[in-house]
């Protein structure tokens, strides 16, 4: 059995006859930062809420720390840490009382720890969830997750909302947590900047199937753009070719994103008349936008 702390085996949820997950299989390794992307619809908070034990699967499984998620005991669930996009807390409770009412209900929770974040952020014990900013509630809320002591960490778009200034303090808390405390950080995010700069790994469902999944840098490797140029205006590129994700076609220039099979889509190119052929290397926003947007071909694995 795999030691990853977050394994999902063919993972596999319908609600009703609508396919949300369609036997997704990844290992999230230990001590890393893995993003899961995907458009909205794509299965990505199905995933979470199945890993966290607040939905069953219809086939497959989620584990967490080795234990599977439909049954963790409370000693595996006290180290794993959940921030939501809506950052809930009890909306009229001082920040002081949800201290202490989160030190009384889980024992490695320490208040000493999280009301230093606390004060270090510029948020005062007295100070009421509703009386606060969206980036003060985010920060609050990852300042009571962490002092949990968390070997997993959770983090379901919660920085979506948030200005640009905010973000990138909420990013470098997450980027603190994972360079100096060697936690795992499983997360879903719209915003593919701020994932480019904290992941080490991501995946991409469409449609609820896994079509990648692999450290960013390999991502980026193996997946490039080729430009192809023709005298006259570009013909369709074949279906059928492996590897191909994406093929669009501009006047006398034919783009065709494609993992693995570079120099194979390149010969098809210039068979097909291309008189230049240009690699393009891709970063995280346009991978994103190729294997979720437009006319898709193969599966890019």
């Amino acid at each position: 059995m795999s030691d990853a702390p977050i394994v999902f085996d063919r993972l596999t949820r319908y609600f009703g006859s609508r396919c949300v997950l369609d036997t997704l299989s990844i290992e999230v390794p230990r001590g890393s930062v893995f993003a899961l992307l995907g458009r909205n619809g794509a299965g990505k908070t199905t995933a979470i809420r199945c890993l966290l034990g607040l939905l069953e699967p219809t086939r497959g499984s989620a584990r967490v720390l080795g234990h599977d998620a439909r049954h963790l005991p409370p000693d595996i669930r006290a180290r794993i840490a959940y921030v939501a996009e809506d950052h809930r807390m009890v909306p009229s409770m001082r920040l002081g009382a949800i201290v202490d009412l989160q030190a009384a209900s889980f024992p490695a929770f320490d208040a000493h720890a999280c009301r230093g974040r606390l004060n270090q952020l510029g948020l005062s014990e007295k100070a009421k969830p509703k009386n606060l900013s969206r980036g003060q509630r985010a920060q609050a809320s990852l300042a009571l997750a962490l002092a949990t002591t968390p070997e997993v960490v959770v983090l379901d778009d919660p920085a979506l909302g948030l200005d640009a200034v905010v973000r990138r303090e909420f990013l470098e808390t997450v980027i603190e947590l994972i360079q100096h405390e060697g936690r795992t950080v499983f997360l879903t995010s719209h915003l593919l900047g701020d994932v480019e700069r904290v992941a080490d790994h991501v995946a991409i469902l469409v449609n609820g199937v896994l079509r990648v999944a692999a450290p960013l840098d390999e991502v980026r490797r193996r997946v490039v753009r080729l430009h192809g140029f023709f005298p006259g205006e570009a013909p369709e590129f074949p279906g059928g070719m492996p590897g191909v994700v994406r093929s669009v076609r501009r006047r006398n220039e034919l783009l065709v994103t494609v993992a693995n099979e570079a120099t194979a889509a390149g010969e098809r190119l210039r068979a097909m008349g291309a008189t230049l052929v240009e690699e393009e290397t891709l970063g995280l926003e346009d991978l994103f936008i190729d294997y979720t947007g437009g006319t898709a071909q193969g599966a890019g694995e």
